[in-house]
């Protein structure tokens, strides 16, 4: 009988020992409020719910800021956006940088990256990337790519590694398509893949067919297309969900799904699920997103209120791989999440390392059930919220607790100053950021895409938008 407890005892270690395959899916701007568990009152996503019970689904899981690129390159590093050069939209990771794609295809993963890449420093609706751009996703690490340099929407013109790919449908449906025919030779190998999936939904514009529009017909354009793209977004999560069953390897493979930012505003039912602010704002609107991570027999199904954040995917990721961080002494700003997999502890119950955002002049410090926030940090001007009973942050609670107050605010000062640092490159060998290292721009003013403005002018996902710079440069 003690044999049998010790083998029943030993069966969660085993299941650890084991490196899985890993998938890594993130929308693009979908809110927190906009899923069927978060009981959004229109919008059905039952796949996505279905999800969530089998996994585990974080009541607070936060992107790495408001807006999208500065979020990828969290989820790539383990890093602060402002640490590794992504303050904003738009920019360019350095390549300074040591990503989750290289550590793990050192480690023997097959790597693979399809749908928005926007990590190359590049502007305006998503582009094929071009094979020669020096900040492709090949570049950091991916051995395959299928990608667009930003969001990318019905019918999406693509570049599987600076070959141009025309295809047809919604985007959700064709990026899912093309991820699982890899995802399909993957699996009759002897290697394990890192495969990461990021959609362009449902950032705008918005386009959905009328079958996925039909339940939002009484809604306004923009939002019935909205919630349209995010019905295609829920059908492609099940048919990931689907082919890895099929193909018999669920249980080989880690899937966490979340998404890049807040929800948006002005789309009606609201985005958020009551949560203040949208996109853009470092409120819980602008921060808190969808969060799940499934992984049949080894993850516990359940749920929790655990803070987490995208850049706790990299430490948690390298502890299943068994890999160390190649440079342990650059700060870092994640913290790995595997003493949540086998179900509820005492160490659950507060996170050891508060969760720090900075965007603009905004910052923020999330600490267990307290968050202090500012929207200007060259001033004075703090608030002070208790998330627990206060989740619409709606009641400033600073003088009612003056110790917390003063100790979160030099917290978050230190880290601000620790992330100057970062920015000019002093957590670099160099102890500069290299020379070379790009501005943002939009790639209809870079010489190389020149020669396919013709072509594209009048795409519908490109039209409107070049007309707009056209005007503009008049």
């Amino acid at each position: 009988m003690r044999c049998l407890l010790l083998i029943l005892a030993l069966i969660p270690l085993a299941c650890h020992a084991a490196r899985p395959n890993i998938i890594l899916v993130m929308a693009d701007d979908q809110g927190w409020g906009e899923t069927g568990y978060n009981r959004h009152p229109r919008l059905q996503t039952p796949h996505l719910d279905a999800m969530s019970r089998s996994g585990l689904r974080f009541d607070r899981f936060y992107a790495g800021a408001p807006v999208c690129s500065p979020t990828r390159a969290a989820v790539l590093t383990g890093r602060s956006c402002y640490r590794v050069g992504v303050p904003e939209h738009g920019y360019a990771l350095r390549h300074q940088e040591i990503t989750l794609a290289e550590v793990l295809a050192d480690a023997g993963y097959q790597t693979a990256h399809f749908g928005k890449w926007h990590l190359n420093g590049l502007r305006g609706p998503g582009a094929p990337i071009l094979g020669h751009d020096r900040f492709h996703p090949g570049t950091f690490g991916f051995d395959h790519w299928l990608s667009v340099t930003n969001f990318f929407d019905r019918d999406p013109l693509l570049s599987r590694q600076g070959e141009f790919e025309d295809h047809r449908g919604d985007s959700s449906d064709v990026i899912m398509q093309q991820a699982l025919k890899h995802v399909e030779q993957q699996a009759a190998a002897d290697q394990p893949f890192f495969t990461v999936i990021w959609y362009g939904t449902p950032h705008s514009p918005f386009k959905a067919s009328a079958e996925d529009n039909a339940p939002f017909t009484d809604l306004n354009e923009a939002s019935m297309h909205h919630y349209g793209e995010l019905v295609a977004l829920d059908r492609s999560v099940g048919a990931l969900r689907s082919r890895l069953r099929e193909l018999g390897i669920e249980k080989q493979t880690l899937v966490w799904y979340c998404s890049d930012n807040g929800g948006l505003p002005n789309i009606k039912p609201a985005t958020t699920g009551g949560l203040r602010g949208n996109k853009g704002t470092i409120y819980e609107g602008g921060l808190r997103v969808p969060g799940i991570i499934e992984w049949p027999g080894t993850i516990r199904p359940r749920q929790t209120a655990f803070p987490a954040s995208v850049m706790d995917m990299m430490p948690t990721l390298l502890e299943l791989a068994d890999q160390p961080h190649p440079a342990p002494q650059r700060p870092r700003d994640g913290i790995s999440l595997t003493h949540l997999f086998d179900g509820p502890s005492d160490a659950e119950q507060q996170r050891p390392e508060p969760i720090f955002f900075r965007y603009k002049t905004s910052a923020a410090v999330v600490d267990g059930d307290w968050k202090l926030l500012t929207r200007n940090f060259n001033r004075d001007a703090f608030q002070l919220y208790n998330l627990v009973k206060d989740v619409d942050e709606s009641d400033d609670v600073a003088a009612q607790h003056p110790q917390r107050f003063k100790s979160l605010r030099q917290q978050l000062r230190d880290w601000l100053e620790s992330t100057d640092a970062s920015e000019a490159g002093r957590d670099y060998p160099q102890g500069t950021v290299a020379a070379d290292h790009p501005q943002p721009m939009f790639w209809v003013d870079r010489p190389d895409y020149q020669p396919h403005l013709k072509q594209w002018q009048h795409r519908w996902e490109y039209k409107s938008w070049l007309d707009r710079r056209r005007k503009q440069k008049k």
